[in-house]
């Protein structure tokens, strides 16, 4: 079988000098500077964003990217549109700070603990951008954003957690509304603690929460219907 760069049967490339490809060219190379220019006043977004607060506006959009606001207007169509991409932004700082300790971690109550940790660490590096987040969340654009976040994290979760139980013997049932729960949960207690300016320590809000959830899923498993040296595996010293 030839492949498609021998086939004889394939049709010849255009000329170098074919008016169409160079058009088509042009084409490419100018959605790709658009783009790249539109990645550059999201990013000058995120820095007005740190520099003024929540309650940036596009004029300081425009002054930290060292344009005019018609350039803007020229990328998003109106503040919503640039927002809801700096939301995407801040969303996936999110997900790629909690998506590696929800992988790494091997027993219950530790996938539980990384996971808070992982999420109060974001909230705590950078509060501001967590702030605009949470507080733009109700326009319709930007809540499809942090409602698909948090279905993504909570899916990893699902996942990982119907994997601990059944490894255990258990019945994987409650995973699901355990991840979507443990999320909604954390993230609740997170928009709490970042409005009260942090009132207690990152390390004891992630014990108090771990603490709070994981009676929960240790109740299941001491109430399983199995030998107390399965159901109790988690505590042994290993010597």
């Amino acid at each position: 079988m030839q492949s498609p760069l021998t086939d004889v049967n394939a049709p010849d490339p255009p000329p170098d000098d074919d008016p169409k490809a160079k058009g088509n060219g042009r084409r490419d190379r100018w959605a790709d500077h658009r783009e790249h220019r539109r990645q550059e006043l999201v990013g000058a977004a995120v820095q007005a964003l740190l520099r003024h607060g929540p309650d940036v506006d596009m004029a300081q959009v425009a002054a930290t990217a060292g344009v005019s606001k018609p350039v803007l207007y020229r990328y998003f169509a109106d503040k919503s549109q640039l927002w809801i991409a700096v939301s995407e932004v801040v969303a996936a700082r999110v997900v790629d700070a909690i998506a590696p300790a929800i992988e790494q971690v091997r027993e219950e109550r530790d996938l539980v603990e990384a996971t808070i940790d992982a999420y109060l660490g974001v909230i705590e590096s950078q509060p501001t951008l967590y702030r605009f987040l949470m507080r733009q969340s109700g326009q319709p654009g930007i809540h499809q954003v942090v409602a698909g976040t948090s279905r993504q994290v909570a899916a990893g979760l699902a996942r990982v957690i119907g994997d601990r139980l059944r490894a255990l013997g258990l019945d994987a049932g409650p995973a699901e509304p355990w991840a979507y729960g443990l999320v909604g949960f954390v993230q609740a207690v997170g928009d709490w603690w970042t409005t009260h300016g942090q009132p207690i320590s990152r390390a004891a809000l992630t014990d108090y929460l771990t603490t709070l959830l994981w009676s929960g899923i240790e109740g299941v498993r001491a109430s399983a219907d199995l030998p107390p040296e399965l159901t109790r595996a988690h505590e042994r010293i290993v010597p």
